[in-house]
């Protein structure tokens, strides 16, 4: 047997058991890196359970790996999955990509520097987020996340340049760098959006309104004007955001909510400067926003 045929035979034994759900979760894993059982679960399946049995069969296909981080206070969380080895070939087929030199070290890398990162929580918790909208589209007709994007892919030169774009956005570099990115669809609404996922951990909380002025400068480069979301762990750091933003001057679209508001789709979103009832993700798309600097 060549060492091209030993290669080829896992990925294509793999890809004759996996389907079409399967497919879906190891692309999210590739791009995103990690998702708690939870989370996966309500994004793609109709149970915890019958997730967990499907997970622990893409385990035991060497396509997923797991890990438990440990709580502070004792105990540990739930399972954490990533893409094994065989899991990023497998990817990498389905792309047509060429897979780099080195590839076969490349998932333990990957382990190491997710069980490890500093700031774990905050990519569970900014990929929770995703996953809370795929779950609400996935029981709702009419319900779509048509784009999620991670960190990464926002930050590269030209990510939101337009079709026929000018040489300036497609050599544009972004100033701000949102936790992610989404394009929410409800009916014939369509919302694009930057989330920027609150820890509580940013002191001063003006820090947070000083990430506005990247957003300003990419909508004058790109001439789209897409709110930001600040998903935030409590009511009174969320009051106090909107105070340091009227101080501040802001007038860019900005919406908040609190992390156990409900899900991210719902009427939970208070749009600076406006007064009234919260609104929902889908309603945040109609406004009349135009891009001005502070």
């Amino acid at each position: 047997m060549t060492r091209a045929q030993r290669y080829v035979d896992p990925v294509l034994r793999v890809q004759s058991q996996i389907t079409d759900r399967d497919c879906v979760l190891l692309d999210w894993l590739a791009e995103h890196g990690v998702l708690t059982s939870a989370q996966i679960a309500q994004a793609l399946f109709p149970s915890l359970d019958y997730a967990q049995e499907r997970l622990r069969a893409l385990v035991g296909l060497r396509v997923l790996e797991r890990f438990r981080p440990n709580r502070a206070g004792g105990g540990s969380f739930p399972y954490h999955y990533l893409l094994s080895q065989l899991g990023l070939e497998v990817i990498a087929a389905q792309r047509g990509e060429h897979l780099e030199r080195g590839y076969r070290d490349r998932a333990r890398r990957r382990r190491w520097q997710l069980t490890n990162r500093a700031n774990l929580a905050h990519l569970v918790g900014t990929n929770g987020f995703f996953a809370a909208l795929a779950g609400h589209a996935r029981t709702r007709p009419g319900c779509e996340l048509t784009r999620w994007w991670s960190a990464r892919q926002c930050q590269q030169m030209g990510a939101f340049a337009t079709a026929g774009a000018d040489i300036d956005q497609r050599l544009y570099t972004p100033k701000s760098r949102p936790d992610g990115h989404g394009i929410w669809v409800e009916d014939d609404s369509q919302t694009s959006f930057f989330l920027e996922y609150d820890t509580g951990t940013e002191r001063p909380i003006s820090r947070l309104v000083d990430k506005t002025d990247g957003y300003v400068d990419l909508a004058r480069i790109t001439r789209q004007v897409w709110p930001v979301l600040f998903w935030l762990p409590g009511p009174v750091r969320e009051r106090h955001l909107h105070e340091e933003l009227t101080d501040a001057g802001v007038i860019y679209p900005v919406a908040t909510a609190t992390h156990d508001a409900g899900n991210p789709a719902d009427a939970v979103w208070w749009l600076h400067r406006r007064p009234g009832r919260r609104l929902r993700l889908a309603e945040l798309g109609d406004q009349d926003l135009t891009a001005t600097a502070r």
